[in-house]
C-alpha cells in the first residue's frame, strides 16, 4: 500500500470511529428520554393519587362538620320547590 492509501485508510477508520460514537451518544440520549418520561408519569400519578386524596379529605371533613347535610337539605328544596 502506498501513502495515499494508508491515509484514507485511516481517513474511513475515523470516520467509522466517529459514526460508532455518535449512534453510542443517541441510544444513551434515549435511554435518558425513556428515564424522564417514565419519571414524569410517576409524578403525574402521584399528583393526581394527592389530588384525589385532598378531595376525598375536604369532603369527608365537609361532611363531619354538618356543612354537606345543610347543601343537601338545599338541594333537596331547590329540587322538590319548596
Amino acid at each position: 500500500m502506498n501513502e495515499d492509501e494508508l491515509a484514507a485508510k485511516l481517513i474511513a477508520e475515523q470516520f467509522q470511529h466517529v459514526i460508532d460514537l455518535m449512534k453510542s451518544e443517541q441510544r444513551m440520549i434515549e435511554e435518558r428520554l425513556i428515564r424522564l418520561e417514565k419519571a414524569s408519569e410517576d409524578h403525574e400519578q402521584r399528583l393526581r393519587q394527592l389530588t384525589d386524596s385532598a378531595t376525598q379529605f375536604k369532603v369527608l371533613a365537609g361532611l363531619s362538620t354538618g356543612g354537606g347535610l345543610l347543601s343537601l337539605i338545599a338541594l333537596a328544596r331547590a329540587i322538590l320547590g319548596n
